[in-house]
């Protein structure tokens, strides 16, 4: 096991991103940063059991960098009525800040990113709008993340349509926040105006910024991403299809991409989901060991 995990921040004009640091337990191998998604925080990466995908990557000598988002566990400001945050001001200022954050504790120039589903849309979105962040990345791992829904299951009706798109709204409207928590739906509550631009992205329609109109399709079209691992369910049905996964990494634009989907055709013990893909215990000899391959197979030398 890693040792105790350290507490940082990027402090922002209002509030702060808060990091928990995962010390290599050998030489170091190279500097992750870890983002979340919607409705959930840093925590969906460590357990306070000590398990999870960043405090194995720690024990294979990377330094690990696990971010909360404004909002997020014990990052401020909580989500309230009034609070005008919104996912623009990730992309434009939290994922900026914090790579240049964790690089200046690691004393390095250059690091990976692992992301959970929506968090890969933000991570992408903030590399379409700063080409200049694209140099910092050697490579990426993104976990179920999609952008638009355009498979059709029960699920997908059920937790996309009715509940994210449907009843969401409403709550969010009564209590000036989506109060994810109370609903039994995530981790950790949503922002209002997040909330209202992630379901405008969910929707088959243009991938625009709704504050600035940024196009993040044309801005990726020419250079795309950094090489990245596109990891997919075979039993996620709706939050992470692979059929939305697939179209995801070709709305990111030409990079050096694979496309993996975790399950028994693909030779794991278990058709993998949303989020087991990074909780259930076979995923640390199953899926996490493809992280570190990747990761090892894009760095350059003195770069893991």
């Amino acid at each position: 096991m890693s040792a105790t995990p350290e507490r940082h921040e990027a402090a922002l004009n209002q509030g702060a991103v808060h990091v928990t640091r995962f010390r290599p337990t050998s030489p170091c191998r190279g500097v992750v940063l870890c983002w979340h998604g919607a409705i959930e925080s840093g925590r969906i990466f460590y357990s306070r059991s000590g398990k999870g995908l960043a405090p194995w990557l720690a024990n294979q000598g990377y330094d690990v960098f696990v971010a909360d988002q404004r909002g997020r566990h014990e990052a401020p400001p909580r989500p309230a009525r009034g609070v005008t945050l919104d996912q623009t001001d990730v992309i434009r200022e939290e994922i900026p800040a914090t790579i240049e954050a964790c690089l200046a504790l690691a004393n390095a120039r250059r690091l990976h990113v692992v992301t959970h589903s929506w968090g890969g849309v933000l991570v992408a979105s903030s590399l379409g709008r700063y080409p200049q962040l694209r140099d910092r990345i050697i490579s990426q791992a993104y976990f179920g993340t999609k952008r638009s829904v355009r498979s059709w299951t029960w699920q997908r009706l059920l937790y996309i349509d009715l509940m994210w798109k449907g009843v969401a709204p409403v709550a969010r409207r009564l209590c000036g926040y989506l109060p994810a928590r109370a609903l039994r739906w995530g981790s950790d509550d949503e922002y209002a105006g997040s909330h209202r631009q992630g379901v405008a992205w969910v929707k088959a329609s243009a991938w625009i910024d709704a504050r600035d109109g940024f196009d993040y399709s044309s801005a990726l079209a020419s250079g795309g991403l950094p090489p990245t691992l596109h990891l997919t369910g075979t039993n996620d049905r709706a939050l992470g299809h692979p059929d939305d996964v697939a179209r995801f990494a070709q709305e990111c634009g030409p990079h050096v991409q694979r496309l993996v989907r975790l399950g028994i055709s693909a030779g794991q013990t278990r058709d993998y989901g949303h989020l087991d893909m990074l909780t259930h215990p076979q995923a640390a000899t199953e899926v996490y060991p493809l992280v570190d391959a990747w990761l090892t197979s894009h760095a350059r030398p003195g770069e893991a």
